[in-house]
């Protein structure tokens, strides 16, 4: 059993999801890592320590020592790092972790934040819930769903085109946005704040 440090004690972890390697690194199923990238890039800070089998970065959000974290073992297996960093930095995950992940039924662009919730066929996701045991932790699902054509792993692991640039980095603000609410404010002030909006213009809204 760790015992809690100055170092490591009431630690924020926010995780974002995707694949390694940088023929993923522009796809749509990476958009939790750029996400993270967003983020850390507006803290200045660089995602790139390899730690607990994920790049990790530091930095100091709304009060909050956080770790910014992008798993390399792959989407399918996410559990197995998400789980040794909750274990490393003493994380409660019903309240200090947030993970962010592609959504396929979501709107281009449109961001939905959940306090707990199921994985909705997400691989990352239902192995998260399998390495912690529990669905009760918070979760950010940025929208990727196709206007037509292929929704399977074809069209995540496509290489971003250029006509979606725009929306995905309107997408990747809004998201690094929202997450900074989430730790100034707490969950259920962002879910109001930014679910609000999805749906005032026009989103039907969905179960978890």
């Amino acid at each position: 059993m760790r015992l809690a440090t100055a170092d490591s004690y009431c630690m924020k972890l926010i995780v974002g999801l995707g694949n390694p390697g940088m023929e993923y690194q522009f796809t749509l199923h990476n958009v939790g890592f750029l996400a993270i990238d967003r983020i850390a890039d507006r803290q200045q800070v660089r995602v790139a320590n390899r730690h607990c089998r994920a790049l990790t970065g530091r930095a100091r959000i709304a009060g909050h020592d956080v770790v910014l974290a992008k798993p390399e073992t792959f989407m399918n297996l996410s559990g197995l790092a998400v789980r040794e960093l909750v274990d490393e930095y003493l994380v409660n995950p019903a309240e200090d972790l947030v993970v962010l992940y592609d959504e396929l039924d979501l709107p281009f662009g449109m961001i939905r934040i959940r306090s707990r919730g199921g994985s909705a066929g997400h691989n990352g996701a239902q192995s998260i819930i399998g390495a912690l045991g529990s669905e009760e932790w918070a979760r950010l699902r940025m929208g990727v769903q196709p206007e037509r054509g292929s929704r399977g792993a074809d069209y995540l692991l496509a290489q971003i085109r250029r006509s979606q640039m725009q929306p995905l980095d309107e997408m990747l603000d809004l998201a690094a946005d929202a997450v900074a609410v989430m730790l100034a404010e707490g969950t259920a002030a962002a879910m109001n704040r930014f679910n609000r909006k999805a749906r005032a213009e026009g989103a039907v809204e969905e179960g978890c």
